[in-house]
């Protein structure tokens, strides 16, 4: 049986994309050509970018409805990633604050794809 393990985000600018996944991530794409890129994340996971100019067929529709979650230890986990991506200039579209799942904030990719981080679930 298939299982997940590919995210898709659609981006306009595919070597902005990839030097912002770099930086946050750490680490260099498995894969890369003109318009597709992806990198492999934690989980046996892998972060897919793909050019909105490919041929590809791009889901219809517009906005960015979607979060990509990273889940840490605890709250200093968070504290510290937050100030690692202002530091890196990550736009922060939700400021660190506590909601009812815990201490959270969002930061937002270059498409304005939106990247939580918050508690692992328990």
């Amino acid at each position: 049986m298939a299982r997940p393990n590919l995210i898709i985000l659609s981006v306009e600018d595919p070597l902005a994309s990839v030097a912002f996944y770099r930086g946050i991530l750490g680490k260099e794409p498995r894969f890369e050509v003109p318009t597709f890129s992806s990198f492999e994340i934690d989980g046996g996971w892998t972060l897919g970018l793909l050019s909105t100019k490919s041929t590809s067929a791009l889901p219809p529709g517009e906005g960015n409805r979607m979060e990509i979650g990273f889940m840490v230890e605890n709250e200093a986990a968070i504290r510290a990633l937050h100030d690692e991506w202002q530091a890196k200039g990550v736009a922060i579209v939700e400021e660190l604050t506590v909601r009812d799942f815990g201490p959270t904030f969002v930061g937002a990719d270059p498409d304005g794809h939106r990247l939580r981080v918050c508690l692992n679930d328990e």
